[in-house]
């Protein structure tokens, strides 16, 4: 079990990531390639990557270089998934390529130790080596994660909704009280089901969380604890849409005003009973709207507390875009 400890000054720094985090995206999918557990609610992302990834140069790449450095294990080298990350691929394997020989050679002999590295791991500390890891990240996120960006960049939306109104109802402590799954909230100190026992105390430095489409079943923090306190924890699952519904389809589930004000309505996040109260019709019938709404794959729905909280999906946002303008 992972203790996090805080301190009164600690709650109140506490932040949720803004955007999916491309390194660990990166780092958790390569997990899901390791192992069958949930490979059920990743059932659609397999599908896709698995032409890109077998027999070809970029799949012969992640087998020989990514998968041994990120393995599904109790430990992987830190400076590979950065906290620089945060603000996009760029600024996190600039990070990367900068970090000191020093550190790298220290977190390739502890995976070395603990899980056991590839002796090609040693050259990480020169900066060419590095550079031509960076480029196989790239090349992966590019052909297996960039393509379901506005997918993963909804769920995370609808989290960081979910948390915030956690936050406006009932404060930090709602906010900690509601992370799952296998986080529990005993104050001061958050109980994380962990791969080892340890404790982190933040003192002062607040915590970071960081919601993760690919994370599965636990939360991770680094290993280090001198780096700026992180918790990439799980989404609540289920399993993922099918394929997109055609065009028309969408369009037919929303003649009418009313669906279209409900669109409108979701789009900084409504529960039902707002829904209600917004469109002047009943929950049941404001239920029935975000169903259809959700069918089409234009609203998203989470269980929060006692209500379920709609948004709106990549392609609701979409669907309300102004048109273009011809030029």
């Amino acid at each position: 079990m992972l203790r996090i400890h805080f301190t009164a000054e600690d709650l109140t720094r506490v932040r949720i990531a803004r955007t999916p985090d491309p390194l660990w995206e990166i780092a958790f999918s390569l997990h899901r390639l390791q192992s069958a557990r949930g490979r059920w609610a990743f059932a659609e992302w397999h599908r896709a990557a698995r032409p890109k990834l077998t027999g070809t140069p970029l799949g012969a790449a992640v087998r020989k270089g990514l998968l041994q450095v990120l393995p599904r294990a109790s430990y992987f080298p830190d400076f590979l998934t950065p906290p620089e990350a945060e603000e996009g691929l760029d600024a996190g394997c600039a990070a990367i390529l900068d970090t000191p020989p020093d550190r790298v050679r220290r977190e390739v002999e502890i995976l070395d130790r603990v899980v056991g590295a590839p002796p090609w791991a040693a050259r990480l500390a020169e900066r060419r080596a590095r550079e031509e890891l960076v480029g196989t990240l790239r090349a992966y996120h590019s052909a297996v994660i960039a393509p379901h960006h506005d997918r993963i960049r909804a769920r995370i939306d609808g989290e960081r909704a979910v948390l915030g109104r956690a936050v406006l109802d009932d404060g930090l402590d709602g906010l900690l009280t509601g992370l799952k799954p296998g986080m529990r909230w005993r104050p001061p100190v958050l109980e994380v089901d962990y791969v080892d026992d340890r404790d982190l105390r933040l003192e002062g430095r607040g915590l970071r969380l960081v919601p993760s489409y690919f994370c599965w079943h636990r939360a991770v923090a680094f290993a280090d604890p001198g780096l700026g306190p992180t918790l990439l924890y799980p989404l609540h699952r289920t399993r993922d849409p099918g394929p997109a519904l055609p065009h028309d389809a969408s369009l037919g589930a929303l003649l009418g005003r009313t669906r279209a004000a409900a669109l409108r309505t979701v789009v900084l996040g409504a529960t039902t009973s707002e829904l209600a109260r917004a469109l002047g019709v009943s929950p049941a019938t404001a239920t029935h709207h975000a169903s259809v709404l959700r069918n089409a794959g234009l609203v998203d729905s989470r269980r929060y507390a006692n209500t379920v909280l709609h948004t709106v999906t990549p392609a609701g946002a979409a669907l309300l875009r102004p048109p273009r303008r011809a030029a």
